[in-house]
């Protein structure tokens, strides 16, 4: 997971905060490909605009195929699985700080990936 963003609201400034993360991350170069569903908040003007200034390319999804999507619904079946329904969280601050130490302790560096040869992204991108 390289940019991710937390917000009480699914919209643009979210997706733009991600992005922004992201990219002040891995400095990606031109030509990146951002995949995302049909969501009205990826088909922003905001968003285009972002993508469209670090010279990246947009992908969405197919209308009605998840499939087209599977490594991010893959990634949200594991943090929901894994963290997310062992808790009841009482405040926003809660939960942001049970997601930040699910993406950025276990899943970045700690947890295995099968489709990475059963290594951590941390390693993989070391190497």
């Amino acid at each position: 997971m390289v940019g991710w963003s937390f917000s009480a609201r699914v919209d643009t400034d979210l997706v733009i905060t991600a992005l922004y993360r992201a990219q002040e991350n891995r400095r990606p170069s031109p030509g990146l490909i951002f995949h995302s569903d049909r969501g009205s908040q990826y088909a922003s003007e905001k968003v285009h605009t972002f993508i469209k200034n670090h010279n990246w390319l947009q992908s969405m999804s197919k209308k009605g195929d998840c499939w087209d999507n599977a490594c991010a619904e893959s990634f949200f079946a594991s943090i929901k699985t894994e963290e997310l329904f062992h808790d009841h969280f009482l405040t926003r601050k809660e939960a942001f700080s049970c997601i930040f130490e699910y993406i950025e302790i276990f899943y970045n560096r700690q947890r295995l990936h099968s489709s990475l040869g059963y290594k951590t992204p941390e390693e993989c991108e070391i190497a």
